[in-house]
């Protein structure tokens, strides 16, 4: 990884991509849920979800199958941040919805289209140490602004992969709905002005003290 310099810390633009919810063709219908990312893939495979779209990230030629709907929602806005201040998504660079391997580290996540992996080859499931401290910073704003309803697989204690990010509560989660809505009414960014500064000492207590929860319970 190249030595980072002032311009891999600046900010880049951020505003709402209108997001239009698909319903992709399916197999077999009902919802599956993420489980703990620490615990065995169930010996059946969930159904593959029966409302799958595809959708681009925002400034990049990358796009992502994702559950429709706030899950969708808040899962781009963490990759929509992660191109714009952590590093640009090329067209392979982000993956969702996969109906991976039994015995893949967090299959039950891809499976449910309630997670993404951010270029994996570069953060591999095992491994740690790949992100600068100005970039996990970044990372755990976004956690903060998600309120908590993302989890961060550079967290888990078990298995870490810092290129993961999953929804950690159930589709029909009201907290996540409140997130997505709130998400969804950021033009500019939030607040309909200028993009936040993640190194404001309130930004950084804040994404702080998620972290301490998170990692209590990882």
């Amino acid at each position: 990884m190249n030595e980072p310099t002032e311009d891999s810390t600046r900010l880049g633009r951020r505003r709402f991509l209108a997001i239009a919810g698909g319903l992709a063709a399916a197999a077999s219908v009902g919802l599956a849920t993420s489980p703990a990312a620490s615990a065995a893939p169930p010996a059946n495979p969930p159904a593959r979800p029966h409302s799958l779209a595809t959708f681009a990230v925002e400034g990049s030629n990358a796009s992502v199958t994702l559950l429709s709907g706030p899950s969708a929602v808040v899962l781009l806005h963490v990759a929509r941040r992660f191109h714009y201040e952590v590093d640009a998504l090329g067209a392979e660079d982000i993956t969702g919805y996969a109906e991976v391997p039994a015995g893949t580290p967090f299959a039950a996540d891809y499976r449910s289209g309630t997670a993404i992996a951010i270029l994996a080859a570069r953060y591999p499931a095992g491994a740690t140490g790949g992100l600068f401290p100005h970039e996990l910073a970044i990372v755990r704003d976004v956690l903060a602004e998600c309120e908590g309803v993302v989890r961060w697989g550079g967290d888990f204690r078990e298995t870490p992969k810092e290129g993961h990010f999953r929804v950690d509560v159930k589709p029909g989660d009201p907290t996540l709905a409140r997130v997505a809505k709130k998400i969804g009414g950021w033009v500019d960014g939030p607040g309909r002005g200028a993009p936040a500064d993640p190194f404001a000492p309130g930004r950084r207590q804040a994404a702080e003290r998620l972290a301490e929860r998170q990692l209590a319970t990882r």
